[in-house]
């Protein structure tokens, strides 16, 4: 341990510049600068800083003589001449030594604590694993939640959205399935979350039992664009870090549309258009980019199973981001306002979720029981208008009959935590259904 700690200070003291580049600034314009100077050194993605001030920010473009940059925040106190220096490239190294810690996009401590890099640098945007030697998805995971375990299975590997709007339960189901779920190591990217959330997250929705095998990398919502942008990014190379030493990882990550509209606010900076129903042309690539990273890996290589959350305005499954979204993924969880006001937690809609492990996460007596709930499920949906305003007779039809006689039992189901593995929870499906 005292070897390895010594090889975390050694790497971080070589990354040490002795020297910077030096530019100055020709231009201000909104919160893009123009940097002579530094053409020769810096690349897009380099971050600088203004000498004896705090301003700094991101290369988001080069042309010629100068450099642009998008500046971390106001351009206020900034004038033409100022002089600018070029950062050194930051090293993210993930290290086992990060597990129970809260870490910003650069690897940095956000819980008032020293920390180590470690000795070997990660991609902050690697490549996908070659599709060709990927694994298929796994056996199926216990999650502690009766729905998840049966009708909405989630598999090693697996890939899936939680779609919702503000303040459905979307966070404090994704902080239950941190604890829950069978994993090595849970990675967590929060991105533009209010600031008193994250303390809140930490201490209370996961617990110390959630952190002991938990890392949070957070960037709250007052942290620039290209930080916010690199959050779910960094916590992906996190997440493929152990996925490389074989171990199998649970990837969150909150929310996938605020990394989108980070993602528009740099790329329209770097000359971008915002033409694909608000979004620049690169979204829905930056999106897929991001998701492909997590899945199945190869055949020397654990896996990264990985759950996003999407914000989807007005319960709209149709708005852009989650269109983008549901394209890339192995399946959707679609949580509704309405049934989240009527007290039911988790808020799921059955009828317009899916997953698409299934059939092969499930025997055929297992699918028999998963299709039997979903029609009973889907008929009552389609006759709800009619059965709450008292227009339906009993004896009409005898689907909708059974279909009313199970919705409490399943409703209760859905709802149902702790139920002892995947074996106890189909067990209480099929009670539910024989009521």
């Amino acid at each position: 341990m005292t070897d390895d700690i010594f090889d975390q200070m050694s790497s971080a003291i070589s990354g040490v510049a002795l020297a910077r580049p030096v530019g100055r600034i020709t231009q201000i314009a909104g919160g893009i600068v123009s940097i002579a100077g530094l053409s020769d050194a810096a690349c897009v993605g380099d971050e600088v800083r203004v000498i004896g001030g705090t301003a700094g920010g991101e290369i988001v473009r080069t042309s010629g003589a100068s450099i642009e940059a998008l500046i971390d925040g106001t351009t206020e106190g900034l004038g033409l001449g100022s002089n600018v220096v070029l950062l050194p490239r930051t090293k993210f190294a993930p290290h086992a030594s990060w597990i129970g810690r809260v870490i910003d996009p650069h690897g940095k401590p956000l819980d008032g604590r020293p920390l180590l890099p470690g000795t070997r640098a990660q991609p902050v945007s690697a490549a996908p694993p070659p599709a060709s030697e990927r694994r298929e998805l796994g056996p199926r995971l216990s999650t502690g939640f009766a729905v998840f375990d049966t009708i909405l299975p989630i598999v090693r590997g697996q890939r899936i959205g939680l779609f919702a709007g503000s303040g459905v339960g979307k966070s404090t189901l994704l902080s239950s399935l941190a604890k829950k779920v069978e994993a090595d190591v849970i990675v967590i990217g929060l991105v533009g979350e209010r600031g008193r959330e994250l303390r809140e997250f930490v201490e209370k929705s996961l617990g110390p039992d959630g952190m002991a095998r938990s890392i949070i990398v957070a960037a709250t919502s007052d942290r620039p664009a290209q930080v916010r942008r690199r959050c779910p990014q960094a916590a992906t190379a996190v997440a493929e870090y152990f996925r490389d030493q074989g171990l199998h990882v649970l990837l969150l990550i909150d929310s996938v549309t605020r990394f989108a509209e980070a993602h528009r606010e740099v790329a329209v900076a770097a000359g971008e258009t915002a033409n694909l129903r608000g979004h620049p042309a690169s979204t829905p690539a930056a999106i897929a980019g991001l998701c492909e990273r997590a899945g199945p890996g190869t055949e020397n290589s654990g896996d990264i199973t990985a759950i996003y959350t999407v914000l989807v305005a007005g319960s709209d499954m149709e708005e852009p981001v989650a269109d983008m979204l549901r394209g890339v993924l192995d399946g959707h969880v679609v949580l509704d306002r309405n049934i989240a006001e009527r007290g039911r937690y988790p808020a799921i809609d059955v009828t317009r979720s899916v997953s698409r492990s299934l059939p092969e996460a499930a025997n055929k007596a297992e699918n028999a029981l998963i299709q039997h709930a979903r029609r009973l499920l889907g008929t009552y949906a389609q006759s709800e208008l009619m059965i709450q305003a008292g227009l339906y007779s009993t004896g009409s039809d005898s689907k909708i009959d059974e279909a009313i006689a199970a919705h409490d039992a399943l409703d209760a189901f859905i709802s149902a935590e702790g139920t002892h593995g995947v074996a106890g929870a189909f067990h209480l499906l099929q009670k539910a259904l024989q009521t």
